[in-house]
């Protein structure tokens, strides 16, 4: 690159947010996490297959969708909706860790899934991927009745094999932030009833310190600095979207599902939200059950960062079981 290229604004560095990203003066943005790309296949392990689909044409919302090895063609199986993680900031469903995480979990709880590529911050702030999530869901959920959008346009793999009496939402960090705030809609606003929601390191946070947060204050700042910059129009960590337990946020009451599962791990700054959010929701009112899963010596994400080991396939398992629970008979 000559001088004058490298002068250029396109190239001048304005800002970093490391280690997620880096943003140029020209506006470009530079990920520097889970960037690459794992192409839609028959993965060789498990059987499972994947593909992808275009959602919204106009915003170019999409999503990877994943079929296990059918045993039974007419055999209606649950449908998982995934969020991936990433601070709002970085990955996709595409990224290997992700690919990875869906094959393994489809494989296990022989599930369908649709694994959401919502737009990110800082070139899409807060609420972008809120709104791309919530239409992905409603693309999902327009395929009940058999029809997508009043057309004939379907997706095979959803009207074919999906269960839309057993809906679950899951996601990891920002994600399982996203699938407890559409968790919170979907009663309300489109008449749907969850059978579930899994949050695997639920990304909370709040303006004033709890439990660890205070003893950790190198984590904390660097927490403390993700919301803000994916949400600018409302920087507050008070923001009920970031902090649902809140003072006058809106009632737990209003979760749309009848069982929650978190994850949570011990070394993970984001725990002791994870574990206020469990207790704020037992006693709330809600008319669900909701359950808690600790990693010892673990840290946030470690099931993405290290798949094979025993504790990654451990809180597999357990998420597999909570999507094969039958809903509950009617008193």
């Amino acid at each position: 690159m000559s001088a004058m290229e490298s002068s250029q604004p396109e190239n001048e560095i304005d800002h970093e947010f490391l280690p997620f990203l880096r943003v140029y003066k020209g506006g470009r943005v530079e990920r520097l996490v889970a960037t690459d790309f794992s192409p839609a296949s028959i993965d060789p392990q498990t059987g499972v297959s994947s593909k992808d689909v275009k959602i919204s044409p106009n915003s170019g919302v999409s999503a990877r969708l994943y079929l296990p090895n059918l045993t039974h063609i007419n055999h209606k199986l649950p449908l998982l909706i995934y969020f991936h993680g990433g601070g709002f900031l970085v990955a996709s469903p595409f990224a290997s860790i992700y690919h990875h995480h869906l094959n393994s979990i489809v494989a296990e709880a022989n599930v369908i899934a649709v694994s959401v590529d919502y737009r990110l911050a800082p070139e899409h702030p807060i609420p972008v991927c809120y709104d791309d999530s919530w239409a992905a869901l409603q693309w999902a959920f327009s395929h009940s009745s058999g029809h997508r959008d009043g057309s004939d346009q379907t997706e095979p793999w959803l009207t074919n094999h999906a269960d839309f009496d057993r809906v679950f939402f899951a996601g990891d960090s920002a994600g399982a932030n996203i699938a407890h705030n559409l968790a919170m809609r979907v009663r309300a606003e489109l008449g749907v009833e969850l059978l579930g929601v899994a949050l695997l390191h639920p990304y909370f946070w709040g303006s004033d310190p709890i439990g660890s947060e205070s003893t950790e204050p190198i984590k904390k700042a660097f927490v403390d600095r993700v919301w803000p910059y994916v949400c600018p129009s409302n920087p507050n960590h008070d923001d009920p979207r970031i902090n649902p337990v809140v003072a006058d946020s809106p009632s737990l009451v209003g979760l749309g599902c009848s069982r929650v599962l978190v994850f949570v791990a011990e070394k993970d700054i984001l725990r002791d939200r994870g574990w206020l959010y469990y207790e704020e929701l037992g006693k709330s009112g809600w008319m669900g059950v909701v359950k808690i899963k600790e990693a010892k010596e673990e840290d946030h994400v470690f099931h993405l960062l290290k798949p094979e080991s025993e504790k990654a396939r451990d809180l597999v398992t357990q998420l597999a079981l909570f999507l094969n629970l039958e809903r509950p008979p009617l008193p």
